[in-house]
């Protein structure tokens, strides 16, 4: 029962309320670690790492979270939140 091309076309007709904000520096926090040597690790520009970190980003790549729950040792709703603007 997966989606068919047309339910994939269809996902940009729904209306966006809401944004996601990135809570990255609550994990940096937490394991003692700079946006730099994230982004190191993560391999991305720290001017990138920052655009993430500030919700600037219009978009990221699923390997990047992925690279970055590996490294914090987190899930990913630990390092954003979805928050509805109604």
């Amino acid at each position: 029962m997966g989606r068919n091309k047309n339910d994939l076309e269809n996902i940009e007709e729904v209306e966006v309320n809401g944004r996601l904000v990135f809570n990255i520096d609550v994990m940096l926090a937490k394991r003692k670690m700079s946006v730099g040597e994230l982004a190191a690790k993560v391999g991305i520009t720290q001017a990138n790492m920052s655009i993430l970190k500030t919700g600037k980003a219009k978009a990221i790549k699923v390997n990047t979270i992925i690279k970055m729950c590996e490294i914090l040792e987190c899930q990913p709703g630990d390092l954003f939140e979805y928050v509805r603007e109604d």
